[in-house]
């Protein structure tokens, strides 16, 4: 027997967690203690709850485990929502855990601080954006719920909530037990596997695409291997960039549709097979597509289910279907070599007095790379996300589907503690404004990520959708002098030759977070989401009436 506080922290690590990111408040101070003094697993506080779950959601998605988000009641628990839901649309397996009233405070006669409409309008709201959910009321029935609950964040890959009593956390209880993986039907993904490699061998011209789920559920390798074996090129997703950057003889490129490279879009839009693997069928993702996905020629597997034109197969995961589909794949001599793509990406700025543009940034940042080896990398939502559509294929976090701003900074954070490696981070001005400053947490944790601020006084991304509107205008806040007051670098660069010097005099710089502050003329945007707002228009715009 151990104590329920005990027993949770261990479950989580045997689960694949390996790191909490939280902020304590009253309802959770006792689990709080218990994770402090247990030392099972390493905990980071952050300054606002919205980071909090950032983080944990970018540690999940690099190590491909568990993220964990420790947060107190109502206050608490209500902040970290949006995180939260982001979490739930990029498929991030994201476990929070809330303090709560015990249960003499539940019986009592007043309301309670922290409560909104009653006491369990936490948990109502929460089964909106998790799988699965578990109140540990009960230390009896405390270890099986957990396990479950557990399970189910990894089977899934989506995010889980534990509600922890506060007079529970000391209460005795049996350990956590790892319930078995559920297994794939196995007569459904025979099947599905038949019909998939039968579809291929018919296609003139198949492509592979991938998707996050790929790398939720640790077949990344495993992928490039199938595509090898089958002999198809693959491309990534807008929300999946970043996959697959150990497999460049296999991988593409990057599906944009209309906003990408024109050879991209027709090896994609004039495939007559499309293997779909971990794919969210996604706005961000196909809304640009010149021709829309046709069942007949499409292969779709994602969330345990796999659609093969109309039929489709159920408990089929994705990590036995790549499995299968290898095992039955023709011997090597029979695929042909993947067609392969030339893909260049900007580089070899010139170091001269012109003003800075975004496409400038990823030049730079790639001349970067190439001297010093890659960096994994975490970007927000704006331009900063179409600038890293024009940096070479390297590991990245980012909320390219539900595409919330402020998961920058705080995702950087969650990058380096769970890789132990120095980020790059790319932020617009507008996301800064909301969770920038907890770079001010760095210090404490010997963090050191180099933070690449795109300063256009502005939300240039809304501008260019609607760019007649003046409440899309920032103020200058001047972020790079603010950085030494936060324990780190800054540097404001304003031309070519001055962001060249500073990302070099950052990359040099150790043990202190670095910000290199750019400044941008209002109203220039990327030449990649140039070319995203252009399609998106067209695609939206009104199809001419006949005259009768």
């Amino acid at each position: 027997m151990t104590t329920l506080a005990t027993a949770l922290l261990d479950g989580l690590k045997q689960h694949g967690a390996r790191e909490i990111f939280g902020i304590p408040g009253d309802f959770v101070l006792p689990f709080y203690k218990a994770i402090e003094e247990s030392r099972i697993l390493p905990h980071y506080t952050l300054s606002h709850e919205p980071a909090v779950g950032f983080a944990a959601d970018a540690a999940a998605r690099y190590h491909g485990g568990l993220g964990v988000a420790v947060v107190t009641y109502g206050a608490g628990a209500f902040n970290v929502v949006n995180a939260v839901a982001g979490a739930y649309a990029e498929r991030s397996p994201v476990v929070v855990i809330a303090g709560a009233p015990g249960a003499r405070e539940r019986a009592g006669r007043f309301l309670l601080h922290h409560q909104a409409r009653s006491l369990d309008t936490q948990l109502a709201v929460y089964r909106e954006i998790t799988c699965d959910q578990a109140v540990l009321d009960d230390p009896a029935r405390a270890p099986e719920a957990i396990a479950r609950v557990l399970r189910s964040a990894r089977e899934q890959s989506l995010p889980v909530y534990i509600e922890v009593p506060r007079d529970m956390v000391g209460a005795r209880m049996a350990a956590v037990p790892v319930l078995p993986r559920r297994p794939a039907d196995a007569g459904a993904l025979a099947e599905c596997a038949d019909e998939i490699l039968a579809k291929l061998a018919q296609a003139r011209a198949a492509v592979m695409i991938v998707d996050v789920e790929i790398r939720r559920y640790g077949v990344e390798r495993e992928t490039a291997a199938l595509a090898r074996a089958l002999g198809l090129p693959v491309v990534t997703t807008f929300m999946g960039r970043g996959l697959l950057e150990d497999a460049a003889d296999v991988l593409a490129g990057t599906y944009l549709g209309a906003a990408g490279n024109r050879d991209m879009t027709r090896l994609v839009e004039d495939a007559d097979a499309l293997l779909l693997l971990g794919v969210i069928v996604s706005d961000t993702n196909f809304a640009l597509s010149q021709r829309q996905l046709d069942p007949q020629r499409t292969m779709l597997a994602v969330g345990r289910a796999v659609h093969v034109g109309h039929h489709v197969y159920h408990d089929v995961p994705i990590e036995d279907l790549v499995a299968e589909l290898t095992r039955r794949a023709p011997p090597a001599k029979d695929a042909a070599a993947p067609r392969r793509l030339p893909t260049s990406y900007p580089r070899g700025l010139s170091a001269d007095d012109t003003p800075i543009a975004p496409t400038d940034v990823a030049a730079a940042i790639n001349d970067l790379f190439d001297r010093h080896g890659k960096m994994p990398m975490a970007a927000d939502m704006g331009d900063c996300l179409f600038v890293a559509m024009e940096i070479d294929n390297t590991a990245l976090a980012a909320p390219g589907y539900y595409a919330g701003m402020g998961f920058g900074v705080p995702a950087g954070i969650g990058v380096a503690v769970a890789t132990g490696r120095r980020p790059l981070v790319l932020v617009g001005d507008g996301a800064f404004q909301m969770t920038g400053w907890e770079l001010g947490n760095c210090a404490r944790y010997g963090l050191d990520p180099i933070v690449v601020l795109l300063n256009n006084r502005s939300w240039e991304m809304l501008r260019a959708f609607q760019p007649e509107s003046a409440f899309n205008d920032l103020d200058d806040w001047h972020f790079a002098q603010i950085a030494p007051a936060l324990g780190g670098t800054g540097e404001r660069v304003t031309t070519r030759r001055e962001l060249a010097a500073a990302l070099e005099r950052a990359m040099q710089s150790r043990g202190r977070f670095a910000l290199v502050e750019v400044m941008l003329p209002r109203g220039t945007t990327s030449d990649t989401l140039a070319r995203f707002v252009a399609g998106f228009k067209a695609a939206r715009a009104p199809t001419p009436q006949r005259r009768k």
